[in-house]
């Protein structure tokens, strides 16, 4: 399949871009940034040097991928979501490090959420939008609020799981997960 690029994108001539991409009105993606088959990059999106993207993945409208982040596979990037890569922001600084983050398959960022650096966003787990994650989040943990808390697991689909830990969309059960999130346990004081 043909990759795709819209007139007004800047694609680096040093990126690499996967078969069946498409890429939108006013895209940047720099030097030795590396995206996959078949993903879709949305109006405006930044995609720093160095940057890696999976397959299959869709990065929204106005998402900001710095230095340092990896995408797995089939990752969702709400639109305006945003990745730093600094720990110690200064507009001058003699001794600055790019700070690796990581976001595992399958897993969704919301609209107008903010990713620190140095996290991993584990396998299927979901960020709810606006939320601001300043540690790791399990796999199919969903979090929420600033900084995120975890509220509850999800399914691979996304959808919340019950307390038997089944998605009644699919019917998938995934018993390995805690049934209780830590956040849950504290707010009704047991």
């Amino acid at each position: 399949m043909a990759i795709r690029v819209h007139p007004t994108a800047d694609v680096s001539s040093h990126a690499t871009v996967g078969d069946g991409t498409s890429i939108w009105h006013w895209v940047q993606i720099r030097e030795r940034a590396r995206i996959g088959r078949n993903c879709n990059v949305g109006k405006d999106v930044y995609v720093d040097v160095d940057v890696t993207v999976g397959d299959d993945c869709k990065i929204q409208n106005f998402a900001t991928l710095y230095r340092g982040v990896t995408l797995g596979n089939r990752v969702f990037v709400g639109p305006h979501a945003c990745f730093t890569n600094d720990l110690y922001p200064r507009a001058v600084s003699g001794d600055w490090q790019v700070v690796p983050t990581k976001v595992e398959d399958g897993a969704s960022i919301g609209a107008n959420a903010t990713i620190l650096c140095g996290t991993t966003i584990g396998r299927s787990a979901m960020v709810a939008a606006g939320a601001v994650v300043t540690k790791d989040v399990p796999p199919h943990a969903l979090v929420a609020g600033v900084p995120a808390k975890m509220i509850g697991w999800v399914c691979e689909c996304g959808r919340p799981l019950d307390r038997t830990m089944r998605c009644a969309h699919d019917g998938k059960r995934f018993p390995q997960l805690r049934t209780k999130p830590q956040a849950a346990r504290s707010r009704r004081g047991k």
